[in-house]
């Protein structure tokens, strides 16, 4: 998946890619427990693809907030066999780590994107990553998950990301990454209030400037749910689907969702519609 980064620009008409989210673990924010085991996991991943998901993101460690760390051969228990069974499959495969033997063995086995929460930050990570010549997701990420939100602080929120994520490119690219398999993520959520996430969702075009295609994962997160006012499943879907239309409009080029199907719905009429007005104006100017 060497290509799929420099294929994701946001250009009038091309369609984003749909992250489908497969959290094989007992304590994930949104449905921790729900897939833990492999096959119940490897069941819904399948279940995403048939809605429309482009890439499957499997992780096998929660980062939600006040996460505590797994070791690496729990996490490896985890999403090995689901990686290598939807690979099998020909479906593409995201591993949703920040260690560096996690990468490794995922790719080994058929993952062809890397999506980490420290950027490529913790030791080997970035070494690694140069060697296995896949895609990377650099997120943004203030702290750690077990203190992130503690009291995240920002003279610019905005600002302040695009920074990073500028500053982190150069530094993947300097050591022998090439831009083209090169993403970036703002972290919604990731040591965020909910100020935070409103000025990012609203300034989100700005971050389209970083050099990179841009990912946004809102699904189902606090922010979601304060947005809808309910903890009412179906608002909340509803909700977090809206946003990630929202977030197409602002320049992302993938969003990484729970609710595919609807979310596919919402991003295929919006599809519809720039076609209709692109076939309206060929039509006046003919």
């Amino acid at each position: 998946m060497a290509s799929l980064a420099s294929t994701l620009g946001s250009m009038p008409g091309k369609k984003p890619l749909i992250m489908g989210i497969v959290n094989v673990t007992p304590d994930s924010f949104s449905d921790g427990g729900r897939y833990a085991d492999a096959g119940d996991a490897l069941i819904h991943a399948r279940q995403l693809v048939s809605q429309g998901a482009n890439v499957i993101d499997i992780g096998g460690e929660s980062t939600r907030p006040g996460a505590a760390s797994v070791s690496i051969e729990q996490e490896l228990d985890r999403v090995i066999p689901v990686i290598e069974a939807l690979a099998a499959d020909g479906v593409l495969v995201s591993i949703d780590t920040s260690k560096p033997q996690v990468m490794r063995e995922a790719v080994q086995v058929g993952a062809c994107m890397i999506n980490d929460v420290c950027a490529l930050q913790q030791p080997g990570a970035l070494e690694t990553a140069v060697n296995l010549k896949v895609s990377v997701i650099l997120m943004h990420m203030q702290g750690t998950p077990r203190n992130m939100q503690d009291q995240p602080s920002y003279k610019d929120v905005v600002v302040e990301i695009q920074s990073f994520l500028t500053q982190r490119i150069e530094v993947c690219h300097a050591a022998g990454l090439e831009r083209s398999n090169l993403l970036v993520d703002p972290g919604f959520g990731f040591g965020k209030t909910r100020e935070h996430n409103c000025a990012l969702l609203d300034r989100l075009g700005q971050l389209t400037e970083c050099g990179a295609p841009l990912v946004v994962g809102i699904s189902r997160k606090s922010f979601v749910r304060a947005l809808a006012r309910s903890f009412e499943p179906e608002a909340i879907k509803e909700v977090s689907a809206l946003l990630a239309l929202l977030a197409v409009e602002r320049g992302a080029a993938m969003v990484r969702v729970h609710d595919v199907e609807l979310t596919k719905r919402f991003l295929d009429i919006r599809h519809d519609l720039l076609s209709f007005s692109r076939t309206d104006r060929g039509s006046a100017q003919a």
